[in-house]
């Protein structure tokens, strides 16, 4: 008989993370670890915005009129569940670096939100389409990708032609692949 870990979002992420540290609450941290979690993240949600103090690996805070917001630039949730990129809004205005490989992410649908995104590591994920892909393009600051792992990569790594396609595609890249 198999158990399945019932999967997590980051708002319980968080609330773990600080039970665990035995903080009174998140939004006093100045650096906050999600990468890893047991049970896995599946869903990423607005929790990120409430990260107020964080200043490592991920947010600074600015204030626009009286308003406090996060400011992102780099966000690590690799080896967890996730699926999608829903619930990055958040920090996409300011995201400069997003890590989150090894998760289950197919699709990449919501990517676009991410303007300032420079770095994206996603190896290790279920990307298998181009059309998928091509929606890198959509990013303008976009220079290092790294893909391996995917099947869209290692079908075309096989016929050694995965960088000329992928280059083909984003042809503003500096890096691929630590390449």
């Amino acid at each position: 008989m198999c158990f399945q870990a019932k999967a997590t979002t980051i708002k319980e992420a968080l609330l773990k993370w600080v039970k665990h540290l035995k903080r009174e609450k998140a939004s006093e941290a100045t650096a906050v670890k999600l990468y890893g979690q047991i049970p896995p993240i599946e869903k990423m949600d607005a929790s990120l915005s409430n990260l107020v103090n964080c200043e490592t690996s991920k947010p600074k805070i600015k204030l626009q009129k009286g308003v406090k917001y996060v400011t992102f630039k780099i966000l690590s949730l690799g080896r967890n569940n996730i699926k999608n990129f829903n619930g990055l809004e958040a920090v996409g205005d300011t995201l400069e670096e997003l890590w989150i490989s090894y998760n289950l992410i197919e699709k990449l649908k919501g990517i676009h939100v991410m303007k300032k995104l420079k770095v994206l590591y996603m190896s290790n994920n279920l990307v298998k389409e181009w059309g998928e892909f091509q929606k890198l393009a959509d990013l303008p600051a976009l220079a290092d990708i790294v893909f391996v792992g995917n099947p869209l990569e290692e079908k075309y790594s096989a016929d050694g032609n995965w960088i000329e396609e992928a280059t083909k595609r984003l042809p503003k890249l500096k890096k691929l692949d630590g390449k």
